[in-house]
């Protein structure tokens, strides 16, 4: 059953089957016993460094497995921080401003409601994935069974650190919306997940800023609509009320509020690349020189405007466990990834929804301008938008496409990039499924939708949304 639950980047699957509270016990022993080994390699004897931080979502399973998951690591001999219902960047929070081992936050993130996982992170929340820690705590656990374990008796205690993680994210918010010297009104659909939660507690008592709130409720674990902003039918609703309300902009978070999408005034999708670009400005005002990372499927107009802005654009795998590790490599102050991923410098070089949100609020409101305005400049060129194409041999399609633009510049950082003078594009593998995954990128809509055409003929069947 392990096999069936372990991800690339994290464990997620249906409940109660295959993932039940038997193997929530199982991780937990071989999370307690990955994390604190690893804190222990590193030279770090401090107490904290046999304590790891606990969060969980809104689901309904999300209690019995985190009692199970806990329940492994203290058997192990860990102590545990439970910091209750909290979004996935809390976890991250909690883990640096305590100084623990690791964390662990109970969650399946966007997916439907009888999903549930794990999301493990290290010290200083560094992610943990497939290829960074997360096959040994696949053996560990496969080695442990509570019936031949004697419980090493952790500690467990409950900690209370939203004061603390309210501070925190409001530090990136502009002082004018603090005071109220500027407003803006906001729609904000927390799709039935931990923003729901998040946003009250953070951001409901300023001044400034009028929330219209969609989705708020959580105490059933059920979603009105999937929460996934990335699919454009969940965002209808922001849409028709920003419309409605006469907003400054609406936003759109995710299941764990790591991942959130914006749109602007006239209800119009903000790619986030291009939301990138535009908070890139106001990151290098304050960080002058910084590079900035951004995912290789970003729009060329995002390292066009970090270079013009006199930052270093830095490249970067698609992924938050790159993403992550570019920031760190690089002394990055900012990144941004099309899955709607932000991350921080001084957030631990960790993403965050709630700060993302608190700085598409203070770049709008030291703009002064109407938001499809301030991003005007980044809309430079034609994008397709993902295509998935669905075949068999994705090694066997790249090679023909290769082959098939002899004089395009290749790169092979993830997937296959072309590049000519006019046009790029890349192709990445799916790593759970048999699809290729396009994205595509000319000088007008009319020249992308024929090469779309042109490419797609060696990519397979296309698979239509």
């Amino acid at each position: 059953m392990l096999g069936k639950v372990f991800k690339a980047y994290d464990v997620r699957s249906t409940f109660p089957k295959p993932l039940s509270p038997k193997l929530a016990w199982q991780i937990g022993y071989g999370t307690a016993q990955y994390l604190t080994a690893e804190a222990a390699e590193a030279g770090h004897d401090e107490p904290m460094m046999r304590h790891i931080v606990v969060g969980r979502d809104m689901r309904k399973s999300s209690p019995e497995l985190t009692a199970a998951l806990t329940q492994g690591m203290r058997d192990f001999g860990a102590s545990v921080i439970d910091v209750g219902r909290v979004d996935t960047p809390f976890v991250y929070f909690a883990i640096n401003y305590l100084g623990c081992c690791g964390g662990v936050q109970v969650t399946a993130s966007h997916n439907p409601a009888n999903y549930n996982g794990f999301k493990i992170s290290k010290i200083h929340a560094r992610p943990v994935g497939m290829d960074t820690g997360l096959d040994e705590i696949r053996r560990n656990a496969a080695m442990a069974s509570a019936d031949k374990v004697t419980p090493a008796g952790g500690r467990m205690e409950e900690r209370d650190l939203w004061p603390e993680y309210r501070a925190h994210v409001r530090r990136f918010l502009d002082p004018q919306l603090v005071a109220g010297t500027r407003t803006l009104k906001v729609v904000v659909d927390a799709s039935n997940g931990m923003a729901g939660t998040m946003v009250p507690k953070v951001f409901d008592d300023i001044a400034g800023l009028e929330l219209i709130k969609l989705n708020f409720d959580n105490s059933t674990g059920e979603f009105v609509h999937e929460p996934n902003p990335l699919v454009a039918a969940n965002l209808a609703q922001l849409r028709e009320a920003v419309l409605e309300q006469n907003a400054d902009a609406g936003i759109c978070f995710d299941g764990d509020a790591d991942r959130c999408m914006v749109v602007d005034e006239k209800a119009q999708l903000i790619g986030c690349d291009l939301l990138t670009a535009w908070l890139s400005r106001r990151f290098l005002d304050e960080n002058a020189g910084s590079p900035i990372v951004y995912d290789l499927r970003s729009s060329r107009s995002l390292p066009e405007i970090i270079t013009e802005s006199g930052g270093t654009p830095i490249k970067s795998r698609v992924g938050h466990v790159f993403m992550k590790e570019k920031l760190r490599e690089h002394g990055a102050v900012f990144g941004g990834e099309l899955s709607g991923h932000f991350y921080f410098r001084d957030n631990f070089f960790a993403d965050s929804g709630a700060i993302a949100f608190a700085c598409v609020l203070s770049a709008l409101a030291e703009s002064g301008d109407p938001l499809s305005t301030a991003i005007a400049p980044a809309r430079r060129y034609a994008q397709s938008g993902e295509i998935n194409f669905e075949t068999e041999d994705k090694e066997l399609a790249l090679s023909d496409l290769k082959r098939a633009f002899p004089h395009a510049r290749v790169e092979e950082l993830d997937g296959v990039t072309l590049s000519q003078d006019d046009w790029w594009c890349n192709v990445r593998a799916s790593n759970t499924e048999p699809l290729l995954r396009l994205n595509l990128e000319g000088k007008d809509d009319t020249e992308v939708e024929r090469l779309v055409d042109e490419v797609a003929q060696y990519l397979g069947e296309r698979v239509e949304e």
